[in-house]
């Protein structure tokens, strides 16, 4: 059977996750690798998760935790939420909350929810690898999102327009971007809600690492400015898309979309239609463990990671070759490195990997166009300080070998 002969047309628009395939490099022992944009195990509150599913099978709450639930989310957990979103200057209810199987399961279900095929997203170049996976599925045109660039909404209305489409939506991690690790200032936040409501389109923000904020002062996120404009989250058009996996545990799948009623209604009938609801055991757990735990656990994450951050700037500094340039993120788990133009960051891969045993990810899988061949994402979550300096004296010495 020809089986390609019966797949969707979608399914040309799909195509394996680089990052995955290079995730199985960190089961070689030998490989130092800063390919993973992932949470360290060694810090994951595993006591409090050990506690939180004992209670949750325990005979008080077994029926509810191994049962079948509302497709809306475990309502405790959406309460809590509701409190962070409104310590963030979100104020909304829990029917503005629907918990997703992890924000990438949001971000699936916002690109079903808006995109026609040939319709366009305004994304950032680059952009989350993730959300290229999402979006792809739906056959969209992509367009680049500059938040700080003077292009006109007629411009992109037009360009939607000669494609076969409109615009839809833009999409943006606001703080410590993956891949980039660059946050977007008060300004540039402003400037994609103006767009936005010029095209009358929604925006996704994505807001993974926002509780990762090493240093500077904390921006509000994008629905927190709209609803400064518009008054109630039922105004607005921001949908905002967070998650445990970066804080907590990324294994238990447990995201959350915060928006207005009328989205989150028609999201809850997509929640339906394809899974019906996210595990009640999981959400219980991460109930439990966020009222018990978050606060001093994520002020340990950011002790930690903002080590790693600094041991990775510094060695950058002490072992880059002249010509090569990074971001100074502040926070997050990323540093994005430009390389000299005429350099190749999937040929430095694989130098890398046969001579130094040294892993990351070339950039250009994160542009929609296949550019930034000359980039490359390095993640500092997994690595201790005296892996990282090794990591970065390996990469220098690989970089000069292709100069």
């Amino acid at each position: 059977m020809d089986w390609q002969e019966i797949f969707a047309t979608r399914m040309d628009r799909m195509q394996a996750s680089e990052i995955r395939e290079l995730l199985k490099l960190l089961d070689q022992p030998d490989i130092i690798s800063f390919a993973g944009g992932i949470p360290d195990p060694a810090l994951f509150p595993v006591q409090a998760f050990q506690e939180a599913m004992t209670d949750a099978l325990s005979p008080a709450q077994s029926s509810a935790a191994l049962q079948y639930s509302v497709s809306e989310g475990f309502g405790p957990l959406r309460d809590w939420i509701v409190d962070e979103m409104g310590a963030l200057g979100v104020p909304c209810t829990r029917d503005n909350i629907l918990i997703t199987s992890g924000s990438q399961q949001a971000l699936d279900y916002l690109g079903k929810l808006m995109l026609s095929p040939n319709d366009t997203a305004l994304i950032g170049w680059p952009t989350y690898l993730g959300a290229l996976g999402a979006f792809n599925a739906y056959e969209p045109h992509y367009d680049r999102l500059i938040p700080r660039g003077n292009r006109s909404a007629e411009d992109y209305a037009k360009t939607a327009k000669d494609n076969g489409g409109r615009v839809k939506f833009a999409y943006a991690s606001v703080d410590f971007a993956n891949p980039t690790g660059e946050t977007l200032d008060c300004a540039a936040r402003e400037n994609i809600l103006d767009l936005a409501d010029t095209l009358d389109i929604a925006v996704i923000e994505d807001s993974a690492y926002q509780s990762l904020r090493f240093d500077g002062d904390p921006i509000p996120p994008m629905l927190a400015l709209e609803i400064a404009r518009k008054d109630s989250i039922n105004e607005c058009r921001t949908l905002y898309c967070g998650s445990f996996s970066k804080t907590l545990a990324p294994g238990l799948r447990v995201g959350w979309i915060c928006g207005a009623e009328p989205v989150i209604s028609r999201l809850v009938l997509m929640k339906q239609a394809a899974d019906l609801h996210s595990s009640t055991l999981n959400q219980m757990a991460i109930n439990a463990v966020a009222r018990s735990v978050f606060t001093d656990h994520t002020a340990n994450l950011r002790r930690v990671y903002r080590l790693r951050r600094d041991a990775m700037l510094t060695a950058l500094q002490e072992h880059m070759p002249d010509g090569v340039e990074w971001t100074k993120p502040e926070g997050g788990m990323f540093v994005w490195v430009t390389l000299p133009k005429d350099m190749d960051g999937a040929a430095l891969l694989r130098h890398a990997l046969e001579t130094q045993k040294l892993a990351f990810v070339p950039g250009q899988a994160f542009f929609a166009d296949r550019s930034g061949a000359n980039t490359l994402r390095l993640a500092y979550s997994l690595a201790d300080e005296a892996q990282i300096n090794e990591g970065m004296k390996r990469l220098g010495a690989a970089i000069r070998d292709l100069a």
